[in-house]
């Protein structure tokens, strides 16, 4: 074989291999991001009262007023995760389009049903949103997912109080464009 082809040679079977391991990358990517709407479903019952359920998520309490994003982009490889937000802000009530004064962390939950392991930023480690809603979240979860997250959900919580999401990335398949 000459040099030339043992060089092509090479080459070719490094750019064969990438492509085999790019095929086993288990990162999440998300683009996208739904604001909660903290009320899921409200029924009359047949005496006149009233049931309210509220939107939980893999066992997350919605926060307390309506939420909205502009734009959410993600990504998680192994127990890394960054984030970036766009226009978090409360979407009702007195202080609508203000961020009220909130600090966020992430959290994946993976798993098909309950009960669900939730893999989060630390609290000690939350990003204060800006004043127009602006974050960017650079860290570790904890504990770390699992190589292989069937069903995944990103939350953007609260830092504060029970930890409430405000916001739910949306998960970008392989054959999204």
């Amino acid at each position: 074989m000459t040099r030339t082809g043992f060089v092509f040679a090479c080459v070719l079977s490094l750019g064969l291999s990438s492509s085999l391991l790019a095929k086993d990358d288990n990162s999440l990517k998300f683009d996208g991001g739904i604001g909660v709407i903290p009320v899921s479903n409200v029924t009359v019952n047949a005496d006149g009262s009233i049931t309210v359920s509220r939107n939980i998520v893999r066992t997350v309490n919605p926060a307390g007023q309506i939420w909205v994003i502009d734009a959410l982009k993600a990504e998680v490889r192994g127990d890394e995760i960054r984030a970036r937000g766009r226009g978090l802000l409360l979407g009702g009530g007195n202080n609508i389009g203000m961020n009220a004064g909130a600090s966020v962390i992430a959290t994946l939950a993976c798993g098909q049903a309950a009960p669900f392991t939730l893999h989060s930023t630390p609290t000690a480690a939350a990003v204060a949103l800006a004043p127009n809603g602006d974050f960017e979240i650079d860290d570790v979860l904890t504990p770390a997912p699992p190589a292989e997250c069937v069903n995944p959900v990103l939350l953007i919580r609260s830092s504060a109080g029970a930890n409430a999401w405000f916001a739910a990335g949306i998960l970008k398949r392989d054959h999204d464009e």
